[in-house]
């Protein structure tokens, strides 16, 4: 029996890395692997427990197949490791923090993936952007702009194929969200 691919996506600040660290142990527990993204932001950088590496590396790994996905954004590039085909095929359950606009050509390769939505509060995903100190408010607030369209295009166009968590609140709640979505998408 293959498992099952587990597709995290939301936009920056929503809170993605801190979900699956909390969730990291629930999720071991259910037999759920999470997927370590190689990524071009140095190691130093704040965000993500990626793996970092250069803009060259990442390219030279893309072009030996290391890669089950990747894709480019924001002036980086990410790549989800190819082990994770061996995992699935394992039966394992694999969860990747994806990309909202790499959906369609994940969807074309793991056709039966889940599809999980982190949203949060403007007000809220405001305040964290802001936080993080990375982007002018001007920035921010087209960022918010952006994020708000692509959303609602998001959850128009999969509809029941997709699944959406609040992470406007505690981060316990939003696990204890994820771990019922987990469950009940797998009858």
């Amino acid at each position: 029996m293959a498992g099952r691919l587990i597709y995290l996506i939301g936009p920056s600040g929503s809170g993605k890395d801190s979900l699956l660290d909390a969730a990291r142990q629930s999720l071991a527990e259910r037999g759920c692997r999470i997927v370590r993204r190689v990524i071009t932001r140095s190691a130093e950088a704040v965000g993500e427990a990626a793996h970092g590496v250069s803009p060259e590396q990442f390219a030279a790994m893309d072009a030996n197949g290391a890669f089950a996905l990747s894709w480019h954004a924001n002036g980086l590039s990410y790549g989800i490791p190819r082990e994770i085909d061996d995992w699935l095929a394992a039966g394992d359950d694999v969860l990747v923090n994806g990309s909202r606009a790499h959906l369609a050509q994940t969807r074309e390769r793991y056709p039966t993936l889940l599809v999980l939505l982190l949203t949060v509060d403007q007000a809220v995903l405001r305040q964290r952007l802001v936080a993080r100190g990375r982007e002018s408010l001007v920035d921010i607030e087209a960022r918010l702009a952006r994020n708000a369209r692509f959303t609602a295009a998001l959850i128009a166009a999969n509809g029941a194929g997709l699944f959406v968590l609040d992470n406007s609140g505690p981060l316990a709640h939003t696990v204890e969200r994820l771990l019922c979505c987990l469950d009940s998408s797998a009858l």
